[in-house]
């Protein structure tokens, strides 16, 4: 997908009115291709719209390490659930002339980066994604409700599955380190996120 196909921008733009705040998520499995249409929906609303990841959320290395869950970084409780339910409550209400600063992450260092990305208040959409957007056990089950548009991303797995090898490749892992990554942490990962199809707005098939 080198453009997003117009009835998504359509669909992007119907909810990014001047004087209004709404919040469109995008979830799916690992490597479906979330982080790709959020970015390219941003710069097609050019300045209508802002790009809150939830990757921003994960935890720091040091405390994964500390909690004995740096095995499974990605999983829901490798997350800080509660601190992104509290920053989409505070996107959904923005106060006049007060930006908002969210995470990012930053990939080259597998970490998250504070106050990384600013939201001004008069941005009338604000795009989140990530795995877990539809996920409901735990905190993650009050997610859902503070979106008011969510799609759910699907990719063929076998293209899913050698995008997120190349991923891991790039980003620092041995090939078959990668692909052991692939097919056990990220598709662990996967499969939680599958049922979730069903409580999404709109499926969306990606190539």
């Amino acid at each position: 997908m080198r453009t997003v196909p117009t009835p998504l921008l359509a669909r992007a733009r119907a909810l990014a009115v001047p004087g209004t705040r709404r919040l469109l998520g995008i979830a799916g499995a690992p490597g479906s291709g979330k982080s790709t249409l959020a970015a390219r929906l941003v710069e097609a609303l050019d300045g209508r719209a802002a790009l809150v990841p939830m990757d921003g959320f994960h935890l720091a290395q040091a405390e994964l390490l500390r909690l004995g869950r740096a095995g499974r970084k990605g999983a829901p409780d490798t997350f800080d659930a509660d601190g992104y339910l509290a920053l989409l409550t505070r996107l959904r209400t923005p106060t006049p002339a007060s930006t908002v600063y969210a995470p990012a992450f930053d990939r080259r260092l597998e970490e998250p980066v504070a106050g990384s990305i600013p939201v001004d208040p008069d941005v009338p959409l604000v795009i989140t994604e990530g795995n877990y957007l539809l996920y409901d056990e735990g905190p993650w089950a009050a997610v859902r409700p503070l979106l008011d548009d969510v799609w759910f991303l699907e990719l063929d797995d076998q293209v899913r599955h050698r995008r997120l090898i190349g991923r891991h490749v790039r980003h620092g892992k041995e090939h078959p380190a990668a692909e052991r990554w692939v097919r056990g942490s990220d598709e662990s990962n996967a499969r939680l996120v599958a049922p979730g199809r069903d409580r999404a707005d709109l499926i969306v098939s990606m190539d």
